[in-house]
């Protein structure tokens, strides 16, 4: 898979370097894009410490844009439903993470449903997620969906047969009637290479704070890469219907698929910057007779650093 020990190596220390970056976006403002970069070598780095520059530049202008989508969201009532699928450690925890980043959890909301319980088992396949539903105003993504049918649960024998070919029977009907009850549908669908894959897998093993990222599930699912290729061709061709179309992102390379992702969902809805009225800060009442209370100082979080 790789030319040689070293390689693999560094392949996986650049992608440990990529989850470093990953915590600096939450603490990093714009104005400090130009500071990136650190004590690295100019002339055997450069190349990559002007890659991150453009990576947060983008990232940055893409999540203000974001910012005007929920404002208009919220403003015209739209309500909208994103799908998130592909293969374990394809990034759509990564992209998920950059869209929400900064916008109103009031607003837009994760949604990622643990295995079903017994009796989840015996409703009816969809019930369980009609529920989050986003409702007018609201931005809903799903971290994985109910397309769990046509993947993991037929690869690894959690449906029968006839389930399955029911799963292909009703869920052009079910997202049909989500189109016409007022909600637009977005899916997508994260492409990694085989080898991509298995160096993820590899950097997860290798970095103690991702290896919870890491279940049986996942690993079993590295030896059935093929089986899971099928499932996904399947699922593609029997579900890419006009109302809610498949749409795939090349992500071997994380951060140009994120990018890639937010522009074309920011793409797929007619929003523009609703005016916000002005704000101000309102001058604090003070009343004379007003005495804080003294808290008493073990309640304290000691003061470590």
């Amino acid at each position: 898979m790789f030319d040689s020990h070293d390689e693999l190596l560094t392949r996986i220390h650049n992608d440990l370097m990529d989850g470093y970056d990953e915590e600096l976006e939450m603490e990093i403002e714009d104005r400090h894009v130009d500071a990136l970069g650190g004590e690295l070598d100019p002339e055997a780095l450069l190349q990559q410490k002007e890659s991150r520059r453009t990576y947060f530049r983008e990232l940055f202008r893409l999540q203000a844009e974001l910012v005007k989508l929920q404002d208009w969201v919220q403003a015209t009532g739209h309500k909208v439903v994103i799908v998130f699928e592909g293969r374990d450690a394809a990034g759509k925890g990564g992209v998920i993470k950059r869209i929400t980043q900064r916008l109103n959890p009031r607003v837009c909301r994760v949604v990622a449903l643990p295995a079903p319980s017994d009796r989840e088992r015996t409703q009816w396949y969809f019930q369980r997620y009609v529920p989050h539903l986003p409702a007018a105003g609201e931005i809903v993504l799903f971290d994985r969906s109910w397309y769990n049918r046509a993947g993991v649960e037929k690869v690894m024998g959690f449906c029968t047969d006839e389930q399955y070919e029911a799963f292909f029977r009703d869920v052009p009907e079910f997202e049909k009637m989500i189109a016409r009850s007022g909600v637009q549908l977005i899916k997508y669908w994260f492409s990694v290479s085989d080898a991509e894959q298995e160096l993820r897998f590899l950097g997860r093993i290798h970095d103690p704070l991702k290896q919870w990222k890491l279940s049986p599930m996942d690993l079993e699912s590295r030896r059935r890469w093929e089986l899971y290729t099928k499932a996904k061709e399947v699922m593609l061709e029997r579900t890419h219907i006009p109302e809610s179309p498949w749409w795939v992102v090349p992500a071997d390379d994380k951060k140009k698929a994120r990018l890639n992702c937010i522009h074309h969902l920011l793409s797929q809805m007619p929003y523009h910057e609703i005016e916000r009225p002005g704000i101000e800060l309102p001058e604090r009442m003070r009343h004379e007779d007003y005495r804080r209370h003294q808290v008493p100082g073990e309640i304290y979080v000691p003061e470590i650093y």
